[in-house]
């Protein structure tokens, strides 16, 4: 492995970080995401203040100023432990792509909605990226040019969650009409998906372009992702409404073709009803690493009841991450399921103590 050249002076032992995340991909390691918010150590010499809160949700998003400010002070404030850094998630909801192709946001302080605009799939124009003029493209690189322009090395500047295939044609189309069009106009979703294909890899590849750092690796903001080279975070939310035969026919093939062009790719897997495509996922050389989100009500990422899914994971070659976990959950995990290939994500702050006292306990698992 060549040696990390990149460095960030809120993260001082980010080449370590780099080196460990990448063998973790490639199923040698653990790494482990950790921080706490105790501020005793935080990385500023002193907490960033906040710009005022805006009175307008929108504003709250889409303001570059404001969401600097934000992820700054959040950042200012946060000890980060083993593999945990900062970001600067420059997202504008989850499904930035479906902005750029026509869906209409609908901001809340909490997230971003977006209403379809597709209403009639027989005279609807095809799907295009055409990023001149797009009022919310240029909003994003507002966004994640104030990151870059104002970090001055001190934290990476992430690609937002675009979100692809089926996930940003519901975001178009409306989900139950999709769910028709799939049975009524097969051809036409076809083709859809494979122009929002071509738009997701032109956005990717601009914003990639943008944020890549010295190893011509990138930061993915959601999950908490850096590869070595162009990473990503993929996923088919949607799927969990059809049948693993749709799935090969309408998912696979896009989903296949997608991460063909990334070095490492990582699944969102969400819910037991989405488990069904699990063999499918595991076929597909394309994807290096698969994530198991449970849905509500059910045991967190890092109970028993999902062991015996990472051990599947695992024995597929691909790499693990591990979401909504605590960590007294780790080390049992660890030791039933190994720990080379697992992504320990724990996306809470923790008490100082205890983050020391879970780094020291792992010390025998990080070799």
């Amino acid at each position: 492995m060549e040696p990390i050249r990149q460095t960030y002076r809120w993260k001082p032992d980010w080449p370590d970080t780099a080196a460990r995340l990448t063998r973790w991909w490639h199923g040698e390691a653990m790494a482990l995401y950790l921080f706490t918010e105790d501020g005793a150590t935080a990385p500023a010499p002193a907490p960033l203040t906040d710009a005022a809160t805006p009175a307008d949700a929108e504003r709250w998003w889409t303001d570059p100023a404001v969401r600097r400010a934000r992820a700054e002070r959040i950042m200012s404030r946060r000890r980060y432990f083993a593999e945990g850094f900062p970001i600067f998630d420059t997202q504008i909801g989850p499904g930035s792509l479906g902005l750029f192709l026509g869906a209409t946001p609908v901001f809340d302080a909490n997230t971003v909605w977006y209403q379809p605009c597709i209403d009639d799939p027989d005279r609807h124009r095809p799907i295009r990226f055409a990023p001149d003029g797009n009022h919310w493209w240029d909003v994003h690189l507002a966004v994640m040019q104030s990151g870059l322009t104002h970090s001055q090395g001190r934290y990476p500047v992430g690609v937002p969650d675009l979100i692809e295939n089926m996930d940003t044609l519901a975001a178009l189309r409306g989900t139950m009409e999709l769910l028709y069009d799939l049975v009524d106009r097969p051809a036409w979703v076809h083709a859809r998906l494979a122009e929002i294909n071509t738009a997701w890899l032109d956005a990717f590849d601009r914003m990639q372009a943008l944020v890549q750092d010295a190893d011509g690796g990138n930061v993915f903001a959601a999950f908490r992702l850096w590869g070595p080279g162009r990473t990503a975070k993929v996923q088919c939310d949607f799927s969990a409404m059809i049948s693993p035969a749709m799935f090969e026919e309408f998912v696979r093939p896009y989903l296949a073709e997608q991460c063909a062009q990334l070095d490492y790719a990582m699944y969102h897997l969400d819910g037991t009803n989405a488990l069904q495509h699990l063999d499918i996922l595991l076929d597909m050389p394309e994807i290096h690493a698969i994530e198991w989100t449970p849905q509500a009500g059910l045991p967190g990422g890092g109970a028993p009841e999902w062991h015996d899914l990472y051990r599947r994971i695992k024995a597929a070659g691909k790499a693990v991450q591990v979401v909504s976990i605590t960590p007294p959950e780790v080390i049992p995990l660890l030791d039933a399921v190994g720990p080379e290939g697992m992504y320990i994500l724990i996306n809470e702050p923790v008490p100082a103590t205890e983050a020391e006292a879970l780094v020291r306990d792992l010390a025998p698992y990080r070799r």
